[in-house]
């Protein structure tokens, strides 16, 4: 029986306040108006940027709220004037998107769309400025514009990515946020040449991810720097060669890992947040051609300083977002490249640590907030 043009009720996972257990609702998601899509999700995953917004701190509480940006999922119906997506495709909807019409989508090097770049406080459709969920009436903040944490959500056109419907959803759809935005910081951002030493901050998914890019571009030494030792290991299989605890050092990390590479590495990446994290990134790449490349999220109010003989000795800094990936033009292509083994399907498996069923969602949490893993897939139960 069509769903289409019709009130779905389904279930999703409600946050209802900061901080608080999300609680299995039934909601009332309502057909897709012009230039949107309902897409009924299979998988999703929980990201860091999930639990700092459900945390609240630091960010402007919205709730309640349907959280989950990082998902798969299939086309059930499609609103007025969409023409490139239909019943049945298979897609990940993505927190950032593209119009292909701005001067952003048109530039070669960017990819932050003035329409659809990531709009945190937004709790609603652009095209109407109200949300397509509700309980009772009652209306539910979206999140990202992607909501992935029920069953069906609601997405614009412009942040869904058509992607080949033979790739297995449960594995790539980690590509449409962390993975992405780690591996493309450091293929499409940083850059690394064959032999070149890197530095990466943070050994979470996106950082892992972010090595991973500097093992593919033939980097001789990758050094991994994290608090927490026990991420080595795991790191190692992204192709780590070394690890570096600011915990086991009395000097600030950039000394030790410029006397470890005689000077400074080639390359760093950051994917951790924290400005001292960032200010040692930089700091620890060579003078003379050195680039650090920062894509950890800071708090709103964070700022850091350095000494800007540091830039005039022609070390560079730079920033990127989602990878500079464009979601619709770039993320199918990347698909495509772990379909063709261009890139290797069971890394993406080793990305995926837990697997809850969607009644169990806390659980992924649970794991997130103790340092367990790095992503926890959540099964929806349709």
């Amino acid at each position: 029986m069509s769903t289409a043009g019709q009130v779905i009720r389904c279930k999703a996972a409600v946050a209802w306040e900061a901080g608080k257990p999300l609680v299995i609702e039934e909601v009332e998601v309502a057909p897709p108006q012009r230039n949107e899509v309902r897409v009924k999700i299979l998988y999703t995953s929980l990201c860091h940027t999930d639990v700092y917004f459900w945390e609240a701190k630091g960010q402007n509480p919205l709730f309640p709220r349907i959280l989950g940006h990082e998902a798969g999922g299939i086309v059930e119906s499609v609103g007025e004037g969409v023409t490139n997506l239909q019943p049945g495709d298979h897609v990940l909807p993505i927190f950032t998107g593209e119009c292909k019409e701005c001067p952003h989508c048109k530039s070669e090097e960017s990819n932050m769309c003035d329409l659809l770049r990531i709009n945190t406080d937004r709790g609603s459709m652009i095209n109407d400025g109200k949300s397509r969920f509700s309980i009772n009436g009652q209306p539910i903040h979206h999140f990202l514009g992607t909501s992935t944490f029920s069953e069906y959500t609601v997405v614009h056109i412009g942040q869904v990515a058509k992607i080949n419907p033979a790739a297995p959803l449960d594995k790539v759809c980690v590509l449409s946020c962390g993975i992405s935005t780690g591996f493309g910081a450091t293929v499409n951002v940083a850059k690394p040449k064959k032999g070149h030493s890197v530095a990466i901050f943070g050994l979470g998914a996106v950082g892992l991810a972010a090595a991973e890019g500097a093992r593919v571009s033939g980097a001789s030494r990758i050094i991994g720097v994290d608090l927490n030792a026990s991420r080595f290991e795991e790191a190692k299989k992204f192709g780590v060669t070394e690890f570096v605890n600011p915990k086991d050092h009395d000097k600030p990390v950039q000394q030790v890992i410029a006397e470890m590479t005689n000077g400074g590495v080639d390359r760093s990446v950051e994917c951790t947040g924290s400005i001292q994290a960032m200010i040692s990134a930089f700091e620890c790449v060579h003078d003379g051609w050195g680039v650090a490349v920062l894509v950890g999220v800071p708090s709103r109010d964070d700022s850091f300083k350095t000494s800007p003989v540091n830039f005039l000795n022609e070390r560079t800094l730079k920033g990127t977002f989602f990878g500079n990936y464009k979601p619709l033009t770039d993320i199918p292509k990347v698909v495509e490249q772990y379909m063709n083994k261009e890139l290797e399907l069971e890394k993406l498996e080793m990305f995926v640590t837990h697997s809850v069923p969607f009644s169990e969602i806390n659980k992924a949490f649970e794991y997130m907030l103790s340092g367990q893993g790095l992503r926890c897939m959540i099964r929806m139960e349709h």
